[in-house]
């Protein structure tokens, strides 16, 4: 059986290694918990809130984070495997190196994040706001970017083959040395307006 949390405040706590399983947190605030080593497996944040939380080398499994802020968070080596994040937004926090493996983040918010040398791999991140982003030397690998918000992000050296580039407008983002598949290549020149015969 769920444990179910509505409305309550964390503040100041020390979850270091917590193991939270089958767990569902609605409307809830943290702050300034530290979540270094924790592992979450099953468990469901909605809309909670998130300031100066310590997500350490935290591994989450099938979790999800539904229409969440962090803010000030950091996620220094942070997992997040087969987890959905629809509608979350990251803000001012620290986000590598991170890897999310499987999973839904559609309508994500990571204006400006810093992803360099992140993971990202076999994710759904339809319509995810990348605008500003750094993904530099990034594995972004079989990837679902459609419709995604890529205005001036940095994919210098990212790894991208296999994502889906149709939202891209290469006239807009840094992409020396950036990695991709001979058919994206067609997707990329076509939106830059060349005719691929």
């Amino acid at each position: 059986m769920t444990d179910v949390i509505e409305g309550e405040s964390f503040r100041n706590e020390d979850w270091y290694g917590e193991e939270l399983t089958e767990r569902a947190y609605t409307g809830c605030q943290f702050a300034h918990v530290d979540l270094t080593e924790a592992a979450s497996r099953g468990t469901v944040f909605t809309e909670c809130s998130f300031a100066n939380v310590r997500f350490n080398a935290s591994r989450h499994t099938d979790s999800a984070f539904l229409r969440c802020t962090f803010t000030r968070c950091n996620f220094f080596e942070a997992e997040f495997l087969g987890c959905k994040l629809i509608g979350s937004l990251f803000q001012q926090s620290v986000l590598r190196p991170l890897k999310v493996i499987g999973g839904d983040w559609s309508f994500v918010g990571l204006p400006g994040a810093d992803l360099r040398g992140a993971t990202v791999q076999g994710v759904r991140m339809r319509e995810v706001d990348l605008t500003a982003a750094n993904c530099a030397d990034a594995a972004v690998v079989d990837v679902d970017l459609s419709g995604a918000q890529l205005h001036s992000v940095n994919l210098a050296g990212c790894d991208l083959r296999g994502s889906d580039l149709t939202a891209l407008d290469p006239s807009t983002a840094q992409l020396a040395g950036a990695i991709i598949h001979p058919a994206q290549a067609v997707v990329v020149a076509q939106t830059l307006g060349f005719e691929v015969r």
